[in-house]
């Protein structure tokens, strides 16, 4: 799975070229939101919200809004969300899943078709992409002077917690489970006390598509205007982004 430590590399470059730290904000408030709905206000009882109050620092998001988002949660008044996906095709092959959160699903549809057409794109059906993406869960735990770890003996602790894969990466480590192992493995995690950066279930290409400069950017862009709709919460593509394709979006 030597794609995935890519894929998780490469993501967190893009992140920390992203300025949109409101979005990223709006992002978090809305599953703080959800999770609160689902399981309550109680972190302790609530791993979805637990993990998204870690996500939550590790954006470096101001307390008060956490605890807004909380007692928004816990309200009867105010939006409802829905999680909802699309899947379809970019210009030259490129698979995209997107995901949603929406008190609207009328203008969500609408919104994400209009930028599938905007930019010659075109909408698949639910699971149609299932054959080319994979959901794992992924955990970017950020190493410090303060944590030197056996990368051996390590590897070997997450293994036997559920991990398929262990990737060391310059500051970071990415561990890597199947999505049934994900609880099992934040518990781990949380125990060991390790400083998680982010954690979540992702979509990962088993699958890539590689393109020109040219393309690169015009896809690109079609996948930073669906991003910047603010009822998508995240967007997966299969394209290959090495180090060259990166410093060309630079």
């Amino acid at each position: 799975m030597s794609g995935h430590s890519k894929w998780s590399t490469i993501k967190r470059k893009k992140g920390a070229l992203d300025a949109k730290r409101s979005k990223i904000f709006t992002k978090i408030i809305k599953e703080i939101t959800v999770a609160v709905r689902e399981g309550g206000p109680d972190p302790e009882g609530n791993p979805r919200l637990r993990l998204a109050i870690q996500n939550s620092k590790a954006a470096n998001m101001p307390k008060d809004n956490v605890e807004r988002a909380i007692k928004k949660g816990s309200g009867s008044d105010g939006a409802v969300y829905t999680e909802v996906t699309y899947e379809g095709y970019a210009t030259h092959g490129v698979a995209i899943f997107v995901e949603c959160m929406t008190d609207n699903i009328n203008r969500t549809v609408q919104n994400i078709r209009s930028a599938f057409n905007k930019y010659g794109g075109s909408l698949g059906t639910n699971g149609s992409l299932e054959f080319i993406f994979d959901r794992k869960g992924v955990f970017n735990i950020k190493l410090s002077d303060n944590l030197t770890l056996d990368e051996e003996e390590f590897t070997l602790e997450m293994i036997d917690a559920g991990a398929e894969e262990v990737a060391f990466e310059e500051d970071y480590v990415t561990v890597y489970c199947a999505m049934e192992d994900f609880g099992a493995m934040q518990k781990k995690v949380e125990a060991l006390k390790l400083e998680v950066e982010n954690a979540e279930l992702q979509r990962i290409p088993n699958t890539t598509v590689t393109l020109d400069e040219e393309s690169l950017r015009k896809v690109m862009k079609f996948i930073d205007v669906l991003e910047d709709d603010d009822d998508v919460q995240k967007v997966y593509h299969n394209i290959e982004l090495n180090e060259e394709a990166l410093a060309a979006l630079e």
